[in-house]
Parts: C-alpha cells; sequence; structure tokens
C-alpha cells in the first residue's frame, strides 16, 4: 500500500486558522499550536506578514504545524507565489513541538528595510 507524501509547514500569518486564507488549508491535517526557535524576524507587509531569519537579533515566532499533502503544498506554494519569489519555502526550526521530522515554512524575499518589525504573533487579518 502506498501512502500519500506529506510535508510539515508552519504557518505564521494569513494562512492560520481563522484568518483570510486559512480556507486554502482546507482538508489538510491541522496538528497543533506551534512556535520556532529564536532566530526569525517577522516584518509588517501590510496584508500579509513576512518570516526572514534574524539569527542575531531574531525571537521565537508563534503559530500552527500543518500536515500538508502534494496538491495541498503546489496550492499553497502558488497562494505565496513561491514561483514569482515572493516567498520561499524552506525548512525551519521549531522550538516546540520538538519533533525529528523537517518542517518547512514561507520566508519572505522581499526588501524588508522600510518595513516595520510586527512582533512574534501576527493577528492582523481576521
Amino acid at each position: 500500500m502506498h501512502s500519500e507524501s506529506r510535508t510539515l509547514i508552519f504557518v505564521y500569518g494569513t494562512l492560520k486558522r481563522g484568518f483570510c486564507r486559512s480556507h486554502h488549508l482546507a482538508g489538510q491535517t491541522f496538528l497543533e499550536a506551534a512556535c520556532t526557535i529564536p532566530g526569525y524576524t517577522m516584518y509588517d507587509c501590510g496584508e500579509y506578514p513576512g518570516l526572514v531569519v534574524n539569527p542575531t537579533d531574531g525571537v521565537c515566532i508563534q503559530g500552527e504545524l500543518w500536515s500538508v499533502n502534494g496538491p495541498g503544498i503546489a496550492i499553497l506554494d502558488e497562494v505565496e507565489g513561491v514561483a514569482e519569489n515572493w516567498f520561499s519555502r524552506q525548512q525551519i526550526e521549531l522550538q516546540h513541538p520538538a519533533i525529528p521530522e523537517t518542517v518547512q515554512a514561507y520566508y519572505f524575499e522581499g526588501d524588508v528595510t522600510r518595513l516595520p518589525v510586527y512582533g512574534d504573533n501576527w493577528c492582523k487579518g481576521f
């Protein structure tokens, strides 16, 4: 029996449950609330947040851990503008839950020099 390939995805903004893009995760599996290790900064891009790696001054980012199938990943890549280089899907390190599997997240690829730092928990755009 062939099992379906799934990817663990950490979401931290508009894809979280109850937010404006959460419907793109319909049919996927919510696992639990999660937070990263200190080492990331979330910027306010207006309608959505942008996450970047910041090992020097970064904080723990609050979000959710999801298990997403292949077709779901294709949808998320499209929504996040991966082909247009708006975001890139790469590995992220979680503090909670502590799991051995690789987890991925969408990182902002734009210029953040003029964007305000948002904090650790996106709550705009319900």
